[in-house]
């Protein structure tokens, strides 16, 4: 069996790609410090884990060795914890990258596979949202991300190994944690319609978001580790390429606007939608999961009527 390694693999996105590359029959390593908890569904007793922080460079790099693939999913997420939290969410989302490409060089990795933002590109004027802009990121992990891109992107011409970015529009799909204040929308809103509060929306309701099924993500992944189209670094875009409001979001899962309210607004670009074309092009992906059927899945796993 080939060797791959997931980093952040008993994550929320990580987790997910840990079982498909499972199923595919590779041999998977996992890489975590469960900084998010440790959760049962996220542990595949397939998988041979190990309790390392990936700022660790020198505990990595034995992991890695004899490895084909690194799939980098580990970060600390969610924008408003990272405006909250700038210098520890910087050490891991950036030093952490850096770390990884380090260790994937000196193990002599082929492909290491970046779980990029499409928060990297911040307030545009134009939509849908191309590579070709210049990313003008609004809060700190937009920045991080898009900062762990540059370093990615030298890495082939310096050290040999190959490089690609996949830039995630907000993720949503089985295994995601809806608890805590930093929770996704979709988690929160399905949360509390289960428990019968009110959903609360942050801001007026009309900013705009591509929401992309983890499954779709998952795939992205598998097929950016093998295309020979890719591996210069290049940044692309995984999204649905559909926007909806997160008023639209919050009346699918709550079956309308009764028991909706809304709080202060957040630091955040306004709207999101992705342009996927370079995707088809390059990796030969197209999204394959609605919103409505993916929430509909969501609302059975948590038994929301």
């Amino acid at each position: 069996m080939e060797k791959v390694v997931v980093t952040g693999g008993a994550g929320f996105i990580g987790s997910n790609l840990v079982d498909a590359l499972l199923a595919k029959g590779y041999e998977v390593h996992v890489v975590d410090n469960y900084a998010g908890g440790k959760r049962e569904d996220r542990i595949n007793p397939k998988a041979t884990y190990h309790e390392v922080d990936v700022r660790s460079t020198d505990a990595i790099v034995p992991i890695l060795q004899g490895a084909d693939v690194v799939f980098h999913t580990a970060a600390i997420p969610r924008v408003p914890y990272s405006v909250e939290h700038p210098v520890e969410t910087t050490d891991q989302n950036i030093t952490g990258t850096v770390s990884v490409l380090t260790a994937a060089a000196k193990a002599k990795v082929r492909r290491v596979v970046y779980s990029s933002s499409g928060s990297s590109y911040g307030d545009q004027t134009v939509l849908p949202l191309v590579e070709t802009m210049i990313a003008n990121p609004v809060n700190p992990y937009g920045l991080q991300k898009y900062v762990g891109e540059l370093f990615a992107k030298i890495w082939p011409g310096i050290y040999g190994v190959e490089t690609v970015s996949l830039r995630y529009f907000n993720v949503y799909g089985p295994k995601l944690d809806p608890t805590g204040p930093y929770a996704l929308a979709v988690g929160a809103f399905l949360l509390a319609k289960k428990e019968g509060r009110p959903l609360t929306i942050f801001g007026d309701g009309t900013i705009t978001r591509d929401y992309t099924n983890v499954k779709d993500v998952v795939n992205a992944n598998i097929l950016a580790a093998f295309s020979d189209k890719v591996g210069k670094g290049e940044a692309i875009n995984i999204g649905a390429g559909r926007n909806v409001t997160i008023q639209h979001l919050a009346e699918l899962i709550n079956g309308g606007k009764e028991g909706i309210v809304y709080g202060a607004a957040r630091v955040e670009s306004h709207d999101s939608k992705a342009d996927n074309r370079k995707a088809k092009e390059l990796l030969g992906w197209e999204p394959t999961v609605m919103l409505e059927d993916g929430v509909a899945e969501l609302k059975k796993i948590m038994g929301v009527a």
